[in-house]
């Protein structure tokens, strides 16, 4: 079972949310693409192997939309964070700078 921080309710069981896909991908002008860009838009997807940004949508509870961190192999959670905010360092990422110094 997996437990997902919604940053308006709290800790709350899968089964109370749904998945929106990757975070942080802008939204292009359909009018502005042709047949192919647009179906490439909708359906390929980074699918990376480890922490991705993902957006998440609490319909059982407050029905707001939300981001986070996900690892996709562990399923671990990661920094949660609202949109249009700055996202998070990757939990991958997080400490390198510190062992560079």
């Amino acid at each position: 079972m997996l437990y997902i921080p919604c940053p308006h309710c709290g800790l709350r069981n899968e089964t109370e949310f749904h998945y929106g896909a990757e975070a942080g991908v802008a939204y292009p002008d359909p009018n502005m693409l042709s047949d192919e860009e647009w179906a490439k838009y909708l359906h390929i997807r980074s699918n990376p192997k480890g922490w991705l940004a993902e957006r998440w949508v609490h319909f059982a509870g407050c029905g707001r939309w939300f981001n986070l961190w996900r690892n996709t192999i562990t399923h671990e959670i990661g920094p949660v964070y609202l949109p249009f905010t700055t996202q998070p360092k990757s939990p991958a990422n997080i400490g390198q700078e510190d062992s560079k110094a």
